[in-house]
């Protein structure tokens, strides 16, 4: 079975951090570029930041630049989310997303395999 699976969500205080984890299972990330998305209450689906197969990362969201970083580990077929100087607003649910291929897109119709979604809530 072909799935992605999430961690490391949770409450965290303002100026806070957390990672994000996203593990794939049933196939090999390797192959794969993998994006961060995420959706808050009565909001639309936002695309956060994205890695492509060969490393190169495009940050889609302004509000996150220099507070986020994507990395992956193929040796543990994880793609993971650094998330620093949190504030209220980055509360939402954050889902990871694959698709084949070396192109980052925004779009989440262009990915294949999506995760569960995990929590993260920032307040005080």
């Amino acid at each position: 079975q072909l799935q992605l699976v999430e961690s490391g969500g949770g409450l965290v205080q303002p100026g806070g951090s957390l990672r994000l984890s996203c593990e794939a299972s049933g196939f090999t990330l390797d192959y794969y570029t993998v994006g961060w998305f995420r959706q808050a209450p009565g909001k639309e689906r936002e695309g956060v930041s994205c890695i492509s197969l060969n490393s190169g990362v495009t940050n889609f969201a302004n509000s996150v630049k220099g507070r986020f970083t994507v990395s992956r580990d193929n040796a543990k077929n994880t793609v993971y989310l650094e998330m620093n100087s949190l504030k209220a607003e980055d509360t939402a649910v954050y889902y990871c997303a694959a698709r084949s291929g070396y192109v980052c897109y925004a779009g989440g119709n262009e990915y294949d395999y999506w995760g569960q979604g995990t929590q993260v809530t920032v307040s005080s």
